[in-house]
Formats: structure tokens, sequence, C-alpha cells
């Protein structure tokens, strides 16, 4: 039996896309938690120590919702822009996201939002700075949840919003590089002065942020 559509507001997710939408959210999850860790084998020394399951909810709720919002933003934008507009995972991706996490390194290209119709090079522009731009918006949201956190000694409230900081300024600063099927490259064929302003400040925080903590 196939599944059916579901609609939220003025967004429609075919069964398909719903289907590749949450595996690609489930499989990352695993893969960012085994990267975590350091590796397969210290992955599963959490495991057997009961901390596989935080690990994994963790990287669900840091990395797994940073692509998740990444891609429902070009998705919405496209869509505001009269294009029929669908996201669908690259399975063999997937797999290599959770082989590289196995050996201690993570690339990550889960797959993209295709979309078809009628556009201005603006509208390419704005459709594929929505991704970046989202995550530089989920990088705030998540420094009070760390505040937060420490004030409450929550560990976990802690680890939520640190991820959360690092890992949407590096996807934000990696998909606005200039280069092949990544935002920057549509980005900076619309406008190079938008392009300037979002990819220097985001890439220079998140080499702040990444060399300069402990996060990973």
């Amino acid at each position: 039996m196939e599944g059916r559509d579901v609609s939220v507001g003025r967004l429609r997710f075919s069964a398909t896309e719903t289907r590749d939408l949450a595996v690609a959210w489930l499989v990352l999850g695993v893969a960012f938690a085994i990267f975590f860790a350091g590796g397969g084998d210290r992955f599963l020394g959490a495991v057997q120590r009961g901390e596989g399951v935080t690990l994994v909810v963790v990287s669900l709720l840091t990395a797994g919702v940073a692509f998740l919002l990444h891609e429902l933003a070009h998705k919405v934008v496209a869509i505001h822009f009269g294009q029929v507009a669908e996201f669908r995972a690259d399975y063999g991706m997937l797999f290599l996201a959770v082989m590289s996490a196995l050996i201690g390194f993570l690339f990550a290209a889960p797959g993209a939002v295709h979309h078809r119709g009628m556009l201005t090079e603006r509208q390419h522009g704005l459709i594929a700075l929505a991704g970046p731009v989202t995550n530089v918006i989920l990088a705030v949201v998540s420094l009070p949840i760390a505040v937060a956190g420490s004030a409450l000694g929550s560990d976990f409230l802690v680890q939520i919003g640190l991820y959360g900081i690092l890992i949407n300024l590096l996807l934000a600063a990696f998909n606005m590089i200039p280069f092949g099927p990544l935002d920057g490259r549509t980005v900076i064929g619309w406008s190079k002065v938008v392009w300037t302003l979002v990819f220097f400040p985001v890439a220079a925080v998140a080499f702040v942020v990444l060399f300069g903590s402990n996060v990973l």
C-alpha cells in the first residue's frame, strides 16, 4: 500500500518525499552520532556505557534538524516563486555518510530539493540562499540553549546548544562555497555582493568557533 501525501499549510509533501526526508534525517542522525563519538569503535563503546541513545538524540536534534530545515527552506522559497519542488534523498551518499563516520570522518551529501519552472537569476539565487541563511538562524537560536543549559547544569542542553551552533555554522559556510552543486555557486552567479556579505562573516565565525572551542 502506498503512503498518503501530507500537507502543511501551503506545503505539500508526497509520500516519496516524506519517506526520503525521514530516512535522510534518521541516517544522518546515526552518522553524526558515530562521528561525534569519534568513529565506530568509540561509538560502540558509548553504546556499551549506555550513552549511545543520548548521542543519537543529540545528533538528530542538531545535525538532523540543521539538514532538514536547510532543505525545507529551499522548498519553501521555491514554492513561493511558483515552483514544483520536492526533496529526494541520495541513498548512495547516505550510505557513504555512515561508512565514513565509522572510520572517524564524515562526508554528508544526503540529497537535494529539486524544482522545476521558469525562474529569474535572482529567484534562483534566493532559493539557494535560503538554506544557508536558515542554518545561520538556527546557530543563533542554539546560543541561548547552550547558555540555559549551563545555567541549569544540564549537560544535555549544553550539548544541544554547542553542537547546534557549530554544525549550523559549518553547514552554512560549506554550502556557500561557490563550487559544483553547492548553494554558493548559484548565489555568486546572481550577486557577488550578497555572496560576499554572507560567506565571509559566516566562514570567519565558523572558523573561530571550530578552532576556538573543544566541541568536536
